[in-house]
């Protein structure tokens, strides 16, 4: 399951923004996500909690929010929100487009309890 390495590499990149600021576990992360990511939103969320396990992502709240598919088209210059599998402007109707957004990943926020606020 491809979704569990990315939630691995994801907790190792926590692990690594803890440590650097002194955190004792992470309370909640935030995750942009685009239709053209190839991510299966329910996967991920299910391998989530076996990658935090054990770390200080473990219990961690993990919240995805599906990022717009956008394309500016090069024939009018517009930009449209469109649907995967049909990424022709939703103005002029050409298929001269440009992906703007809808294929990332995006560590957007992430929560941390400090020590202090452990105790």
């Amino acid at each position: 399951m491809h979704e569990l390495s990315v939630c691995q590499a994801l907790v190792a990149r926590l692990d690594e923004l803890a440590r650097q600021r002194g955190a004792r576990r992470v309370a909640r992360v935030w995750l942009d996500i685009g239709p053209l990511a190839g991510i299966e939103v329910p996967l991920l969320e299910q391998a989530w909690p076996l990658a935090a396990a054990g770390g200080v992502a473990e219990g961690a709240e993990l919240r995805v929010e599906v990022a717009p598919l956008r394309v500016r088209c090069s024939s009018c210059g517009r930009d449209s929100d469109v649907v995967p599998n049909r990424l022709s402007c939703a103005h002029c109707g050409s298929g001269r487009t440009q992906l703007l957004s809808g294929d990332e990943l995006v560590l957007n926020r992430v929560e941390l309890v400090s020590m202090e606020e452990a105790i």
